[in-house]
């Protein structure tokens, strides 16, 4: 199975992986920046008005959020280039199926066929 990209395809989709690996690197700095900008302005003793508290503290919860969903998808990268490195990638984590190219071009983080991943959804 390893062998059922060529050597070019398999540096395209290394290549795309790590591009997404420094767009998410750059995501989750952003929002850890943001979360200290904003336990700042919590600790601050001059708020104008109460709802304030509230709106900085849904924004906290929002950016920690979207900080978790960053640093999953990095891992989910990070696991895709592992596969790519043991000779793995693109096969299917559950049935082990070859994952077809256009899906990995698509989404090269990709674990399953898509109607694998429909199932696990529908669990």
């Amino acid at each position: 199975m390893a062998d059922r990209f060529s050597k070019e395809q398999l540096n395209s989709f290394k290549q795309q992986l790590l591009e997404m690996k420094e767009a998410v690197e750059r995501e989750i700095e952003q929002y850890s920046v943001m979360d200290k900008d904003e336990d700042m302005e919590l600790l601050s003793p001059h708020t104008n008005h109460p709802g304030d508290a509230g709106t900085t503290q849904y924004e906290n919860e929002f950016n920690l959020g979207m900080e978790q969903f960053s640093k999953d998808r990095m891992q989910d990268i990070e696991d895709a280039l592992a596969k790519i490195k043991d000779g793995t990638y693109g096969i299917s984590e559950v049935s082990g199926k070859p994952i077809p190219a256009e899906r990995l071009e698509a989404l090269p983080t990709a674990r399953n066929l898509v109607e694998e991943e429909e199932n696990l959804e529908a669990r």
